[in-house]
């Protein structure tokens, strides 16, 4: 059943909106996060039903110069494979570029390689790492 998707650029999330879609794909939420770190984004993208319920999200935090960061990109499971994370991550480019930023970075798992490079048109790159607490 196809529905019409609505993306938005700022949209008002609440902690327990991006909660309930991070445990929908079987995440951890931790309660607090999104109030705490709304404050380090330039802005964030999400994609909502047509009723308005939260099916997809995509951070994008800064440096506030030339650096911006995609981060916690993720759609609810029942709605992937249909383009919605791809749009996400190109809107969040987009309003990045429009903020002046240069760069976006983005890291992620192996099994996500073909979607960031293959979909989404980042290119590999050298890149660092610390591990600063054990999972």
């Amino acid at each position: 059943m196809a529905c019409e998707i609505d993306y938005r650029w700022r949209a008002v999330l609440t902690d327990a909106d991006l909660s309930a879609l991070t445990l929908s794909h079987g995440g951890r939420a931790r309660p607090g996060w999104w109030d705490r770190a709304r404050e380090h984004s330039l802005g964030w993208v999400s994609a909502h039903r047509e009723d308005g319920a939260l099916i997809g999200f995509a951070n994008v935090a800064w440096d506030g110069a030339d650096h911006a960061f995609l981060l916690d990109p993720q759609v609810r499971p029942d709605h992937q494979r249909r383009g919605i994370g791809t749009e996400l991550v190109r809107r969040a480019a987009a309003a990045a570029q429009a903020a002046g930023c240069e760069w976006l970075h983005v890291d992620f798992e192996p099994h996500l390689r073909a979607f960031y490079f293959d979909a989404c048109g980042f290119t590999p790159t050298e890149a660092g790492l610390i591990r600063l607490r054990s999972a």
